[in-house]
């Protein structure tokens, strides 16, 4: 069976795995004062947004995901010939509406395939199965990279999509942002007040940061930590805890909102990357996507991983 996988540009994963791996981008329109990118996680986007400093304009941005329309129009054209299941793998539900358009356009995909696959000589059914990762940006990621592994190992829908059911609701993002006035304006155009005002001045004040998790749909501060390369140093620390205490899946995605050479100078970083070494877990570096940079400001860092339950811990 042709198995097919699905992201959406927020997915931070390497642009080299997912064009040597076959996976299929949803793009994502971003808005700013005027300016419209499409965010496919393509280099040219990750430069451009970086060396115009369009993270300077990005706070009153809009992004757009792909319509019931678009995303009907990507399977029904190409997807239902070119593989036999599909899985399509979103953003988490709460924060995007990614994961109800694709779930909308799956009816009418379903409905309408049997007629183009027969006149394009591709006998038998075609499966569609819309997942929601239940996290964001990096950790998203860790269920697309087990998707791609059981596809190689020869497993069958059903199996892939237990798993992967499985992964999403035991993996961790953790995301430390470098500027809580950004993340405050970004979050109270959403009409979110996790960030309140007296909580982004006084953490920028006294240079205390936020560590948030998403888990399960949920998103929250879980700590807070003085300084943001001390945060770094921090949140690296926890992942090479749960790396040595032993993940669901030996792999662990990482983003920046920037130059990834920024990445390797941070505090704690090297140790994540030997630990991950010793343990033979995988280790996934990536620029964040431009839809990412818009959401929580340029400098943030995002690190995923799936495991147990447990609490973040600061030491």
């Amino acid at each position: 069976m042709r198995i097919g996988i699905v992201i959406d540009a927020a997915c931070d994963l390497p642009v080299e795995y997912t064009r040597q791996h076959d996976l299929i981008v949803l793009p994502i329109r971003v808005h700013l004062e005027g300016l419209t990118l499409l965010d496919q996680r393509d280099p040219e986007s990750f430069r451009r947004f970086l060396d115009e400093n369009l993270g300077a304009r990005s706070h009153s941005g809009e992004t757009e995901p792909c319509t019931v329309e678009e995303i009907s129009a990507l399977f029904l054209e190409r997807l239902v010939i070119d593989y036999d299941c599909v899985f399509c793998l979103t953003i988490i539900a709460t924060r995007s509406g990614i994961f109800a358009n694709a779930s909308k356009a799956s009816f009418s995909i379903l409905k309408d395939y049997r007629a183009i696959r027969q006149a394009a000589g591709v006998p038998g059914p075609f499966l569609m199965r819309v997942i929601d990762t239940e996290n964001l940006f990096a950790a998203q990621g860790i269920t697309a990279v087990e998707a791609v592994r059981m596809r190689k190992a020869g497993a069958n829908p059903g199996q892939i999509r237990e798993r992967l059911e499985m992964l999403a609701r035991q993996t961790y993002g953790y995301m430390l942002p470098r500027d809580l006035h950004y993340l405050r304006a970004r979050t109270q155009k959403r009409g979110d007040r996790s960030v309140s005002w007296f909580s982004a001045t006084l953490g920028t004040a006294l240079d205390i940061k936020p560590v948030l998790r998403a888990l399960r749909g949920e998103t929250g501060p879980v700590a807070k930590v003085r300084g943001f390369e001390h945060g770094c140093e921090v949140l690296f620390a926890h992942a090479a805890r749960r790396v040595r205490a032993g993940l669901l899946t030996p792999v662990v995605c990482v983003s920046y909102g920037g130059n990834l050479a920024e990445l390797n100078e941070l505090p704690g970083y090297a140790e994540l990357r030997e630990v991950c070494a010793e343990h033979e877990v995988e280790l996934f570096e990536s620029q964040m996507s431009v839809t990412g940079m818009v959401n929580v400001g340029t400098g943030a860092v995002v690190v995923g991983f799936a495991a147990e339950d447990h609490e973040f811990s600061v030491q």
